[in-house]
């Protein structure tokens, strides 16, 4: 069974930065796209950033500029780096991968939580 584990979440203060990372693992055929969604309470949930295995991202522009999306394609895992952080960046960070032909699968992480407050 495919899972995904995120990790880096913390408390930090405004201007400050986190690295979170997302392990993937089980049996996953034909990886396509990474990245990180995010979820405020009240909100809905919203895409952060995507890269594929060749390495094209995408971002929203909320981010840009301030976080970076990378992954390691060996070790099945993907990162962001969010430098800047701001209070509005607070939420649960999301981990998603999607795979096969067609991106037939789509799996989730449990989520790590991010807040941005002095």
């Amino acid at each position: 069974q495919v899972q995904l584990v995120e990790s880096g979440g913390g408390l930090v203060q405004p201007g400050g930065s986190l690295r979170l990372s997302c392990a993937a693992s089980g049996t996953i055929f034909n990886i396509l796209i990474m990245g990180w969604y995010r979820q405020a309470p009240g909100k809905q949930r919203e895409l952060v950033a995507t890269i594929t295995t060749d390495g094209r991202t995408n971002y929203a522009d909320s981010v840009k500029g301030r976080f970076t999306i990378s992954r390691d394609n060996a070790k099945k895992t993907v990162y962001l780096q969010t430098n800047g952080l701001k209070p509005e960046d607070t939420a649960v960070y999301y981990c998603n991968l999607r795979a096969g032909v067609g991106a037939q699968y789509n799996y989730w992480g449990q989520g790590t939580q991010v807040t941005v407050s002095s």
